[in-house]
């Protein structure tokens, strides 16, 4: 006895051998294609020169006029709210009672909580504390073009914040018409109802509606509302004169 069990059939050396030397050829084959020339391909690195260009620079200007997909705004007073570097004066579409709805629900939504339902300044968070928020009603803001107030939405005036985030070009404008609005509803006159409406004071409309009578009555600011930040700081914003009872920031 040999002292070797028969194991079956088995790889004979030749066979063997041939197997190695293919496996050989392939891994030949796969290391011939892991060469260095995409590593040291010629190609701009970020930030550094390159003598290919006139000008030194590897990175390159983006070509003049080109915007990103969705932002070609042609309509130049339809996004800024500007005409010749002043604020515009008109609506850049026809208001409608659809825009009017429109511009009501998102005023209330993200304007009431510091100008109130009326416009007047005094929203909630006011009367907890917050600094004073503009009166819609008073000489100024009454008489600022449409565009001013579509410019604040967008860019932000004194402690209030932009809302471009929250509100899209076309709700700002729907939001703008709504505070004209406001502001007519707030200062209207007998005249101004329509031909066989008789107008009503509000405490009357106040007493049918079961409203309270403080409701009727001029606009306080409450003694809780604060100029500037609780460290006595404006951040940058200026000093407000402390107005007359009843009026807001000016």
């Amino acid at each position: 006895m040999t002292g070797i069990r028969n194991q079956g059939p088995g790889i004979s050396l030749p066979r063997l051998n041939r197997i190695g030397a293919l496996c050989a050829i392939a891994a030949a084959s796969v290391l011939t294609g892991c060469r260095q020339d995409m590593q040291d391909q010629p190609k701009f690195v970020p930030q550094r020169g390159s003598d290919f260009f006139t000008d030194g620079r590897s990175a390159r200007p983006q070509v003049e006029n080109t915007v990103a997909r969705s932002q070609l705004h042609e309509d130049a007073y339809f996004y800024t709210g500007m005409q010749g570097g002043k604020e515009g004066d008109e609506m850049p579409f026809p208001v409608t009672m659809e825009v009017l709805e429109r511009g009501q629900e998102r005023y209330n939504i993200y304007c009431t909580p510091c100008h109130s339902r009326v416009g007047n300044g005094e929203g909630m968070i006011v009367q907890r504390g917050y600094r004073p928020a503009g009166n819609y009603h008073s000489p100024r803001l009454l008489a600022a073009p449409l565009g001013h107030f579509f410019n604040v939405m967008t860019n932000g005036f004194g402690a209030m914040p932009d809302y471009t985030a929250q509100l899209t070009p076309a709700d700002r404008w729907a939001v703008v018409a709504y505070i004209k609005a406001l502001q007519l509803s707030q200062a209207a006159k007998p005249g101004d109802a329509p031909a066989g409406v008789q107008p009503e004071p509000l405490s009357r409309i106040a007493e049918r509606e079961g409203l309270p009578e403080s409701i009727a009555t001029d606009w306080a600011m409450p003694p809780t509302a604060v100029y500037g930040t609780p460290n006595n700081m404006d951040n940058g914003v200026p000093a407000a004169v402390s107005p007359a009872p009843g009026k807001g920031t000016p």
